[in-house]
């Protein structure tokens, strides 16, 4: 009877954190920063550009020259993803966290999983600055 308690207890925070929402489990990212913020580089960044059609579709299709391999087209991870060491989170619903300002997204693309040690490459380096807005702005329609 204990044991059905304790499923009736974990199967709507294992939905939540599937979901991303509200009870959802911290990735080693989100951890780190709840710890130490965002590097100070990226702490006060804004997103210059507004969201428009073309924009996002620019930053769609960016998402899926770098970013599908790992986090799948649809934002939920892929089995590439899966695999990682950590694996990669869904994406869906994460720009309703609180953790995901500007800042945060344009220091992870940034910087990728170096400050976390996770797999994911920096992208500092191979994509322009409004670039990595444009995904932000795809980002957050997911």
């Amino acid at each position: 009877m204990r044991e059905l308690a304790a499923l009736a207890l974990l199967v709507p925070l294992a939905a939540a954190a599937q979901a991303g929402g509200k009870g959802a489990v911290d990735s080693p990212r989100h951890a780190y920063v709840k710890r130490h913020g965002v590097a100070p580089k990226y702490a006060h960044a804004r997103n210059p550009l507004q969201p428009s059609a073309p924009d996002i579709e620019a930053g769609r299709k960016l998402y899926l020259l770098h970013c599908q391999i790992c986090h799948g087209e649809s934002g939920r991870g892929s089995e590439a993803g899966r695999r990682l060491d950590p694996p990669t989170t869904s994406l869906v619903g994460h720009s309703q966290r609180r953790i995901a300002s500007d800042a945060f997204y344009d220091w992870t693309i940034a910087e990728g999983g170096v400050p976390v040690r996770s797999s994911m490459p920096p992208f500092k380096n191979v994509l322009k600055q409004e670039e990595i807005w444009k995904i932000v702005l795809f980002l957050r329609t997911l």
